[in-house]
């Protein structure tokens, strides 16, 4: 009988429950790893696991297979497992969550709030930069109310930036105020002027 050779990653049918595909991801092969996090991505109940796999995960193959399932999962808890993934030091997870969160329009939804009025400023930048491209119905809104709160330049001004994008005449009124709140600001004159402009140019 001839000898055959498997796939170190591949998943059998005895290893289909979330217990077995769990265990897994402690694996010391990265294939294992990487493979039982694919497979985690039929489990809902798993965004637990794949978050604590995350935290320790050091192999980027296997980072971003958990990053996947987690979008896959795409339940508010999963986004909001993304989200606390905005706070880490490291400048690639912060960035391969906001692409997954880009994707997550409805979850993104029930976290944005608590992301926008966040204590830490740069992580209200980085919400900012999660709307950009998120096709939500409700972006205008949550970047004029950023902008009417929060007394941080660099926040609107990163705020006023994707307004140029994507502002109505419904942000008119929240820009000209925030031009007259950070009148020494020369950013938000000119972000703040651009949008104000192309919203007269577009009437």
């Amino acid at each position: 009988m001839p000898f055959i050779k498997h796939n170190a990653g591949a998943m059998t049918e005895e290893d289909a429950g979330m217990d077995a595909l769990a265990a897994r991801l402690a694996s010391p092969d990265a294939a294992q790893r990487r493979a039982a996090a694919r497979a985690l991505a039929g489990f809902p109940a798993a965004v637990p696991v794949l978050l604590d796999a995350l935290d320790g995960e050091s192999e980027p193959a296997v980072r971003s297979a958990v990053l996947s399932a987690l979008g896959a999962i795409g339940s508010e808890e999963a986004a909001a497992g993304l989200a606390e993934c905005m706070r880490s030091e490291d400048a690639w997870l912060r960035n391969a969550a906001i692409d997954v969160l880009r994707g997550l329009p409805a979850q993104v939804a029930t976290v944005i709030a608590h992301l926008l009025a966040d204590w830490d400023r740069d992580v209200r930048i980085l919400a900012v930069s999660v709307l950009d491209s998120l096709r939500h119905e409700r972006v205008e809104e949550w970047l004029l109310q950023l902008i009417e709160a929060d007394a941080d330049v660099n926040v609107c001004g990163a705020a006023l930036d994707l307004l140029a994008e994507v502002g109505t005449d419904a942000a008119q009124a929240p820009v000209a105020r925030v031009l007259e709140r950070f009148a020494g600001e020369p950013y938000i004159a000119f972000a703040g002027k651009l949008v104000l402009g192309r919203l007269e140019r577009s009437a």
